[in-house]
């Protein structure tokens, strides 16, 4: 294949990107009040016990994003595909550590929270935050900055100034959220301010 023919023919993507994750943003109708959804993961779980999140996880070989989303809230939540409306994609993630986590919004239909039954393997139990709440509610943020820690032998007479070369540290911003005896925090924080962001922009328009 030509050079200029393999060029047309791509998409483009993000490097060095070792993990590619997808999750989704459940909505949920309770009493007419449109709410989010969130997990509490189970407690023995390798990565995150505990915390709070969203469904989602790996994407497979052969998968959209989109279908691995779907494929973890069905898992996750024990949903058939038929009782989740999947409206689009939000804004994603790419993180320091090498993932990128796409975000997809949509609804879970034709069940109440109550009869929701998760995976106890994997989720320790669900719960609903009105929408409302974070478009009234502001996160509290804090920044989280980078330290440059370099391995003995990393090759110094390589760059210009060595030691002294001005290095760019990165600074990251923390959101949480509380709500009653709930924290939320971290990606799946800033994975809701987005939402909301949208959300207040689209009220704008």
């Amino acid at each position: 294949m030509k050079l200029k023919e393999l060029f047309q023919k791509r998409q483009a993507g993000p490097l060095f990107i070792e993990n590619r994750h997808a999750v989704l943003i459940p909505l949920i109708r309770v009493q007419g009040d449109l709410r989010i959804l969130f997990e509490k993961r189970a407690a023995d779980l390798r990565t995150q016990p505990g915390e709070i999140s969203f469904p989602g996880g790996s994407i497979e070989e052969g998968e959209s994003p989109r279908q691995a989303a779907l494929r973890e809230a069905m898992e996750e939540l024990n949903l058939e595909e038929s009782q989740i409306e999947i409206y689009g994609e939000a804004d994603y993630v790419i993180r320091r550590d090498g993932r990128a986590v796409r975000a997809f919004v949509g609804e879970i239909r034709g069940l109440d929270l109550e009869y929701i039954r998760p995976n106890p393997r994997e989720v320790d139990h669900v719960f609903a935050v009105p929408l409302d709440f974070f478009l009234k509610e502001e996160p509290q943020a804090y920044d989280l900055k980078t330290s440059l820690d370099l391995p003995e032998n990393f090759p110094l007479g390589l760059i210009p100034g060595g030691r002294d070369y001005p290095w760019s540290l990165t600074k990251e911003r923390i959101y949480f959220y509380s709500w009653q005896d709930y924290v939320i925090w971290g990606m799946t924080a800033g994975l809701t301010l987005g939402l909301v962001q949208v959300i207040k922009k689209g009220d704008n328009s």
